[in-house]
């Protein structure tokens, strides 16, 4: 049975300071209320260690922003997988827009980041979607297809068990604009429809799949009612613990 999950991705926000304080806030706000979802959170890489520490005991899990695809050696600035299971972090996002579009990551960079988080058993978070010129060309459904099947659609059914898919419209991230719920069921219910062509409607069935585009506490209840959607990968909402809080209690 999939599961609801709501994951904060920090970007590069929040010094070692910040990270603490937002991170004690958020334990404080989640002891008061029933969190009926997974709880992520994806500090900058430079304040993982002191992120795990700090909600150690509590129901925040921590995960990390980003990966380099090799083992280990001349990659200036980059980190490991091994590097991230060593400090205690267990999940991975991956093939975030801003990645695509800032630091050139395209399919065949991103499945070698799949294939190594795999072999190294972390849960990865897996990003995709289309851009506004897609949507306004009606090409949304073939670049999501795309995307998928050149790298996660592309994997054994077994890797699936450590696979969560996050669709973000582009056009809705740090813009203020939010695909409507109906808009966001219509691409979940084509994801979902996608994983069962592929490996059947059990498995379909199992995947969580989040919507990624500018969701707040206001609009989050509507959002996650939706059949296909399964929770959010929250952007700038998530740095701020009320807003936060009130995303994931709309679960």
């Amino acid at each position: 049975m999939r599961k609801n999950i709501v994951a904060g991705n920090w970007k590069m926000n929040n010094n070692a300071t910040q990270t603490k304080a937002l991170i004690n806030d958020l334990k404080v706000a989640l002891e008061k209320v029933s969190a009926n979802c997974r709880v992520l959170i994806s500090p900058t890489s430079i304040n993982l260690t002191s992120a795990v520490a700090a909600t150690k005991g509590s129901v925040i899990e921590v995960s990390a922003q980003n990966m380099h695809q090799a083992t280990s050696g001349a990659y200036t600035g980059e980190i490991s997988a091994n590097m991230l299971q060593d400090v205690g972090v267990k999940t991975v996002i991956l093939g975030h827009s801003e990645r695509r579009t800032f630091f050139g990551e395209d399919d065949t960079m991103l499945t070698e980041k799949v294939t190594t988080a795999l072999e190294n058993n972390l849960e990865i978070i897996f990003c995709f979607g289309e851009l506004l010129e897609d949507r306004k060309s009606d090409n949304h459904f073939n670049v999501v297809e795309s995307q998928l099947k050149n790298v996660v659609l592309a994997l054994n059914a077994s890797a699936w068990k450590n696979i969560v898919l996050a669709y973000e419209p582009v056009w809705a991230i740090g813009t203020g604009e939010t695909a409507s719920p109906e808009q966001a069921q219509e691409m979940h219910a084509f994801i979902r429809g996608l994983v069962e062509a592929t490996y059947g409607k059990t498995l379909a069935n199992n995947v969580s799949i989040l919507y990624g585009g500018s969701v707040k506490p206001a609009n989050a209840q509507e959002i996650f009612s939706k059949q296909d959607v399964d929770g959010g990968l929250i952007g700038g909402a998530s740095l701020n613990a009320t807003d936060f809080t009130g995303i994931i209690t709309a679960f």
